[in-house]
């Protein structure tokens, strides 16, 4: 591409753009307006402004998810370390955010000048390298480097499906760019490693009496569900997934083994993973505390072929300069001769309950998944949801979008307005605990203002339920909350022609399903629960604390 006479922030905001973003989250700052003022003059990109950063970079995180990639724009220092926690995040979880920061500008940073924002002591750089490392890669732009330094930055992005972390100085976001001719950058599988990866995956496949595969999360994030997919039918194997990949295939699919969760999996899931003499890790799986239920698994890390984004891993062998796109592509060509799996369907628990009951967990979530339907996407937040909903069967062409691995409380709130944003052809709804929802809660608003209209399910249990759980005393008074009024929250928020309900019995509940799903716009149900009723997972993670936290000294 050659530059034409564009100034530095407007060709950052259109390069983005350029990557298939169409909104960019943040909250303005003075060093920040250059930013703010290209994308508002942009007309391929869209500013939605947020009730602070942090919420914004949960946003931003949600909107990679179902988009592939996002903008966040934070003013230096005070704006982007708000942020910080959610661009981190985004990094744990393989999220691809375009973190763009306005900074001071680069007349008063070489004269050293006291300026807000700062520690009074003239040195403008500091924030730098604690921004980076939330990032795979970082610039700070000038005119000369702009064309460079972005291409370096989003092919480093894209090939690590990670943050980018933009520094620009306000007088240099207004400067022109210097010209220069440079073709986007973009990564390849070096032939000879991919070949080399392929024959070597394909001699243990050969060789195996038994094989499972297992697509990870990132397949997810790289928009790569239907080559998981092809390549998984070509071989007949089953497949599991851990509740971080809920739904990344349909699970009507009859090769489909369930879900696994350690000890908590269904027998035939635990019996077929742990005993596979072959595990195909296609994407890099988290076996986290979480997503094994305190470490609960029984695998055996000499059975893995592990098909990482850029490398393979076979036994001791590791190729590099491989794609995980290629290395899919090669196995759907691949010819089993083996039997092929297939699996008994199972359903869910049935409904149970009478209308005039009060609402409990064993009665709560069957009815989630029988609301869910094909198309949603369905945001679970880090507490209760995340242990209630991934056991049960939903819908094909459901997209669940969960934060298993770094866990922030008040992520899938934030999230959900920019899952919401990036995909609106589907609904989307949010199951949150109270305690998660009290830090986020603000962005309600914003999601009224901005027309995202999702569907909120607010548990009100008295407190930090899952917090609760992972400890010996559930009482101490730090697990208390203020008592929300929660269904009172939309309209206080400007959310006026919202549906909201109060509920306490399943009669109310179910009723409050069915007006939430034929609502025009928003929709918010409070559902009060008991105090320490929790989901099945959750409740066994209380009986493991010792193999989660480790033993007192």
């Amino acid at each position: 591409m050659t530059t034409k006479a564009t100034t530095v922030i407007d060709y950052i905001v259109q390069r983005i753009a350029d990557e298939g973003i169409q909104h960019c989250f943040g909250v303005p700052g003075d060093y920040a307006f250059p930013v703010g003022d290209a994308v508002d003059r942009n007309p391929n990109i869209k500013w939605i402004g947020c009730s602070n950063e942090l919420n914004a970079s949960y946003a931003a995180d949600g909107y990679a998810r179902a988009r592939g990639a996002a903008m966040l724009s934070t003013t230096y220092a005070v704006g982007e370390l708000s942020a910080i926690n959610g661009v981190m995040g985004a990094k744990a979880e393989r999220s691809l955010v375009f973190h763009v920061v306005g900074m001071p500008s680069y007349q008063n940073q070489r004269l050293r000048k006291t300026m807000h924002h700062t520690l009074g002591d003239g040195i403008f750089d500091k924030f730098i390298d604690i921004s980076a490392q939330a990032a795979c890669s970082h610039a700070v732009i000038n005119p000369d480097n702009c064309v460079i330094e972005m291409e370096r930055v989003i092919a480093e992005a894209r090939r690590n499906n990670q943050p980018a972390y933009i520094v620009v100085p306000s007088d240099y976001a207004q400067a022109l760019v210097t010209p220069i001719e440079l073709r986007p950058l973009t990564s390849q599988s070096n032939e000879t490693s991919l070949k080399k990866a392929v024959a070597a995956i394909t001699e243990r496949i050969k060789s195996a009496k038994s094989i499972v595969a297992l697509p990870a999360f990132t397949i997810s994030r790289l928009g790569l569900q239907k080559e998981a997919r092809a390549a998984i039918e070509a071989l007949g194997c089953p497949f599991a997934t851990t509740s971080m990949e809920k739904s990344i295939i349909d699970e009507s699919h009859p090769q489909f083994a369930g879900m696994y969760s350690g000890v908590l999996s269904a027998e035939e899931a635990r019996k077929i993973v742990e005993g596979a003499e072959l595990v195909l890790d296609i994407g890099g799986v988290s076996f986290n505390d979480e997503t094994t239920m305190g470490f609960s698994t029984h695998l055996d890390p000499a059975r893995f072929i592990s098909i990482g984004l850029n490398d393979v891993r076979v036994g001791d062998q590791l190729f590099g300069n491989v794609r995980i796109a290629d290395v899919l592509a090669a196995l759907t060509k691949f010819e089993s001769n083996a039997p092929r799996y297939k699996r008994t369907p199972e359903g869910n628990p049935s409904i149970n309950g009478k209308p005039s009951d009060k609402i409990t967990m064993d009665a709560l979530y069957p009815r989630y998944a029988k609301f869910i339907r094909s198309g949603d996407n369905v945001v679970l937040e880090s507490g209760s949801s995340s242990f209630g909903v991934p056991p049960l069967t939903l819908p094909d062409d459901v997209q669940v979008h969960i934060q298993m691995l770094w866990g922030s409380i008040g992520w899938a709130t934030g999230a959900t307005f920019g899952i919401a944003l990036a995909d609106p052809k589907r609904k989307t709804i949010l199951i949150t605990g109270e305690g998660s929802h009290q830090l986020t809660a603000n962005e309600i608003g914003n999601m009224g203002r901005f027309g995202a209209n999702p569907i909120i399910l607010c548990l009100n249990n008295d407190g930090y339920m899952v917090e609760r759980a992972l400890e010996p005393n559930p009482d101490w008074s730090y697990n208390d909350l203020a008592k929300w009024r929660y269904a009172d929250v939309p309209h206080a928020l400007g959310c006026t022609d919202w549906f909201t309900a109060r509920v306490e019995t399943l009669g109310e509940l179910d009723a409050a399903l069915k007006a939430a799903r034929e609502s025009k716009s928003g929709a918010y149900i409070e559902v009060i629960g008991g105090r320490m009723d929790m989901p099945k997972g959750l409740a066994f993670a209380h009986t493991r604390l010792k193999e989660l936290y480790g033993e007192a000294v």
